[in-house]
């Protein structure tokens, strides 16, 4: 491919990609929305159109998909986009997942783009095979500027108030008896939806809550529209960075207000708490594969603010041993403490036990890799993932159970996390 840099007379430089991107079968958009809070961040958004080549593949169905991706990557040094689902795990760890998979998304996808598009504040890039054409046919196409998705429709709970009360309370029983620390304790939301338009639903999340991690991803059948806030883990040379949220509240209505929650997240005991523990987890994984001495905790307990909350983040950085390639980083890393739990493996083995469907893409990774194998991943939570073909749409919302959780607290927290989705999907021209 070549490439080309300019500086594009006209306007709407995104909304005119994701136009030509949507006659294609493949495409994954990511946008940071020039969230300037991140340091390591390199594109306003990033836009991968076509498929080369693709690998996609399930857990049950071949063996060491880790290192075969890596093979796959490793045939051609360029640019690939896609997802690991949650559901890799299996193969890292011995676990297995019995739930239905509603969504029936492959545990991961990766694509080779024919075209790639992203702006940073040098102007916008285009890397094609013809990329004057490219910037020719992006000229003369119309933006993308969706504003109704599809007709009104509700998300229903997979499991009901009592259900999802006595789990947690079975969860701190656990804790209470030393089996685990924390644990990621989810619930899935659904709807049957038709004609749903996954690019008007995807930019209305972003109106509503533009996230530094957010992505748009359409593959044959399957669609992904997230508004992830959490980077799992990005490589910037030999250094890898990994950023886990705990620690959660709402803005102020008014900046005393805004300064007051702040201050209140900041000095909250169980926030602060689950932040730490997840930390050390972090940490330990990085152990496993960085240069002795390199791991360290750069920003601790960081207060981060968004659109609608504060977060706590914590920064844990190190260097990669340089004989070690992606399938060491995803065996040692994958899935993410922050949606598991500590110990890890014994907290996914609790988290099949408790919750009711599988998680498929749900706290999974959705990212890129460059072509000298830098990388950067999210973490996908305040997602909706939609199978094109049978309409089936899924959200799940969840928080980390420890032993200072009240499980009405809990729940009524999901709850929130929830309605927020259903009041933007009840509203089409939000």
């Amino acid at each position: 491919m070549e490439k080309i840099a300019i500086h594009p007379p006209f306007t709407q430089l995104k909304e005119r990609a994701l136009a030509l991107a949507t006659a294609h079968s493949h495409y994954c958009l990511l946008d940071s929305h020039a969230y300037s809070q991140d340091p390591y961040s390199r594109f306003h958004w990033v836009l991968a159109i076509g498929a080369r080549r693709h690998f996609s593949a399930s857990a049950a169905d071949r063996p060491y998909l880790p290192e075969q991706l890596e093979s796959f990557i490793n045939q051609k040094k360029t640019w690939y986009f896609g997802y690991l689902s949650y559901d890799l795990k299996n193969q890292i760890e011995n676990l297995h997942s019995h739930h239905p998979s509603y969504t029936q998304a492959c545990d991961l996808v990766f694509f080779e783009p024919e075209i790639l598009l992203y702006e940073t504040a040098e102007g916008l890039f285009i890397e094609a095979d013809y990329p004057q054409l490219v910037y020719k046919i992006l000229e003369s196409t119309p933006p993308q500027n969706c504003h109704n998705h599809t007709n009104p429709f509700t998300l229903i709970p997979r499991m009901c108030e009592a259900d999802y009360l006595q789990k947690v309370g079975c969860i701190l029983e656990h804790i209470r008896q030393g089996d685990i620390y924390e644990l990621n304790f989810c619930q899935e939301f659904f709807a049957h939806t038709t004609g749903l338009d996954t690019v008007a639903l995807y930019q209305q999340l972003s109106r509503c809550n533009p996230a530094p991690f957010a992505s748009l991803l359409r593959t044959d059948h399957l669609s992904v529209m997230g508004a992830s806030p959490e980077r799992f883990l990005a490589k910037r040379g030999s250094l890898l960075i990994s950023q886990p949220i705990k620690g959660t509240i709402r803005r102020g209505k008014t900046e005393d207000e805004d300064h007051h929650l702040r201050q209140l997240l900041l000095q909250n005991p169980k926030e602060r708490a689950e932040n730490t523990m997840i930390v050390d987890l972090v940490r330990n994984d990085l152990h496993r594969i960085c240069l002795r001495g390199t791991v360290s905790v750069p920003d601790y307990l960081g207060l981060y603010t968004f659109p609608t909350v504060h977060h706590l983040i914590s920064t844990i950085t190190g260097h990669l041993r340089p004989e070690l390639g992606f399938a060491h980083i995803l065996r040692a890393t994958f899935p993410m403490g922050s949606m598991t739990g500590t110990p890890k493996v014994a907290a996914m083995q609790l988290i099949e036990q408790y919750e009711t469907a599988r998680r498929g893409l749900f706290s999974g990774s959705l990212g890129y890799i460059t072509p000298d194998g830098d990388f950067d991943f999210n973490v996908l939570i305040r997602s909706l993932i939609h199978n094109n073909q049978s309409g089936y749409l899924s959200c799940q919302t969840g928080g980390a159970i420890t032993i200072d959780s009240d499980p009405a607290e809990e729940y009524r927290e999901s709850l929130l996390k929830a309605q927020a989705i259903q009041q933007m999907l009840a509203r089409p021209d939000a």
